[in-house]
């Protein structure tokens, strides 16, 4: 299995974010799963990606060619694929991964997760998605999307599939588990 991790590429100020990324890289690579990232060398994109390779495992990074340029690219990866923009970046990491996994990260992080999420709500893949809320990160992020479900804004299946995981082997547990059912996204149709 490949995992496609989410991350900051920034470390963050709290040191628990860093032991959890090399943690999350170790079992990734203990339990024979690849790593599709990024592609950075920096922050916790940096520290997962070191903790797999350290563990032997095989780690993918796509980056796109601007970000590359400035020397952000990690160039000890087992294969770096270089796009052209960051919409090229994010399609070809959901079509290498059979799951993902959220860390702790700012704006790109969300963004990447809430495509993620968007596109299994939409039908385009149907893999698991797990965040790793690493001391309560994504707490309030989950009482939004649960506020979206109470407001009639999103499907409780659909909630669902953001499934929540606070150690290394919730995760792992977590991404046996397939995504659930494919639910029609309008709320006004019935299921």
């Amino acid at each position: 299995m490949h995992v496609c991790v989410y991350c900051g590429s920034s470390p963050g100020f709290d040191p628990v974010y860093r032991e959890a990324a090399v943690a999350l890289g170790a079992g990734l690579a203990m339990a024979g799963h690849g790593l599709v990232y990024g592609g950075g060398h920096v922050g916790l994109m940096g520290t997962v990606a070191d903790a797999v390779l350290a563990g032997g495992g095989e780690v993918v990074g796509v980056i796109p060619e601007a970000l590359r340029a400035r020397e952000l690219a990690h160039l000890g990866l087992t294969e770096l694929v270089v796009t052209g923009s960051m919409h090229e970046r994010k399609a070809i990491m959901v079509e290498r991964a059979d799951a993902f996994v959220a860390l702790p990260g700012g704006f790109g992080t969300f963004d990447e997760l809430f495509e993620t999420l968007t596109w299994l709500q939409l039908g385009i893949h149907a893999k698991p998605i797990v965040l790793f809320d690493v001391d309560g990160f994504f707490e309030p992020l989950l009482a939004l999307a649960d506020r979206a479900v109470d407001a009639g804004f999103l499907k409780p299946a659909h909630r669902a599939a953001a499934q929540r995981a606070t150690t290394v082997a919730e995760v792992l547990a977590a991404l046996a588990v397939p995504a659930p059912p494919p639910h029609p996204k309008w709320l006004s149709v019935e299921p």
